[in-house]
């Protein structure tokens, strides 16, 4: 059965795109969350070491392009708009600004593949709010499905690896341990990913299971899943281990290359250039170990391709194609969340 959407929303995260935007952003992340005004000046630094400036943005704009490309060649006439949670352009914006142009229907597509609070329920959150703040002329919104075990992710990642271990010196690279990483979450949160009947630890299986895709892909019998960017205060625990602590333990036991691979991540924002580029490269070398970062797929040609089709399959009932087993959620109506109870909100940590 054919459905009917006259626009697709990219919603993302944001992020600043000058100095002076760095705090705003950062309250507007933080908001409700008690989280002192020196913290907020240490998380600052991160971004000014960049020039105040996070590629999350850019990179967004150059994926709408190219999946606007896209659906140009595959003969879908879809305009494409483009709304952050936490910075502009804001979605409640957006959402406007696609009233008043006569949408009355859209598809969304997450920056994010994964089920949990933060890589699911709150994006359809932000959906519902967009929607309240316009009113009656809101389009009506349907959210795509999660995407972490799509074959043409699964393929850029794999390229991805391949070439990064082509960038170690020759004589490591058939010996480099291959290491995924995706953004770290509490514990306590990770149990409340998915529906309350699937047993929780979505998040985490999802992760895991895109992991272990993207291995087989590339032929790597044996690898590790560790996390990063972890925040809030260091008595909750939260998944673990953490990358930096990860390679200082593959060192002791004589593992001398790493290739390193943010499965978790869409595209090279901030967290991924701070926390990987920056700290975990710099523990390796002062380990002496050789270290290549594989790229995210948001600027692989498949990456938008991947949207398109998940738009086709929405909108046609094609086939879903899928190559894991763990569970996958999305296409919820008007924000509404995947079921009752599911990926309950986390209580409030503080950032790193």
């Amino acid at each position: 059965m054919a459905r009917a959407a006259h626009a697709l929303l990219l919603l993302s995260f944001g992020g600043p795109e000058r100095p002076e935007d760095v705090m705003p952003f950062l309250e507007n992340v933080t908001r409700g969350r008690d989280v002192p005004p020196e913290r907020l000046a240490e998380v600052a630094e991160h971004y000014l070491h960049f020039g105040g400036v996070s590629p999350i943005n850019a990179l967004n704009r150059d994926i709408l392009a190219s999946v606007t490309a896209e659906l140009t060649a595959a003969g879908i006439d879809l305009p494409v708009y483009f709304g952050n949670r936490n910075w502009h352009p804001m979605v409640e914006d957006t959402v406007a600004r696609m009233a008043d142009d006569g949408i009355d229907s859209a598809l969304v597509f997450p920056t994010s593949a994964w089920g949990g609070y933060s890589g699911c329920r709150q994006y359809d959150e932000d959906i519902a709010r967009a929607r309240d703040a316009v009113g009656a002329a809101a389009p009506e919104m349907v959210k795509l499905r999660h995407y972490f075990d799509h074959p043409l992710l699964i393929e850029a990642f794999a390229d991805a690896i391949r070439a990064a271990r082509q960038r170690l010196p020759q004589e490591r690279r058939d010996s480099a341990r291959l290491v995924f990483t995706a953004h770290s979450v509490p514990i306590s949160a990770d149990a409340a990913a998915g529906p309350p009947a699937d047993g929780g630890g979505l998040y985490s299986r999802q992760v895991a299971e895109a992991a272990r895709l993207c291995a087989a892909a590339t032929g790597a019998a044996d690898y590790d899943l560790v996390w990063q960017s972890r925040s809030g205060p260091p008595q909750v625990p939260w998944l673990e281990p953490d990358i930096v602590d990860h390679l200082a333990a593959l060192s002791a036991r004589g593992v001398d290359a790493v290739v390193l691979c943010p499965v978790g991540f869409v595209s090279d924002h901030l967290e991924v250039i701070w926390d990987l580029d920056n700290e975990a490269a710099d523990k390796a070398e002062e380990l002496g170990m050789a270290f290549a970062r594989a790229a995210t797929p948001g600027t692989d040609p498949r990456f938008s391709r991947m949207v398109v089709e998940l738009i086709s399959e929405h909108l046609t009932d094609q086939p879903v194609r899928r190559l894991g087993q763990v569970p996958g959620y999305g296409c919820t109506v008007n924000g509404a969340p995947c079921a009752p109870g599911c990926c309950a909100p986390p209580a409030r940590t503080r950032p790193r």
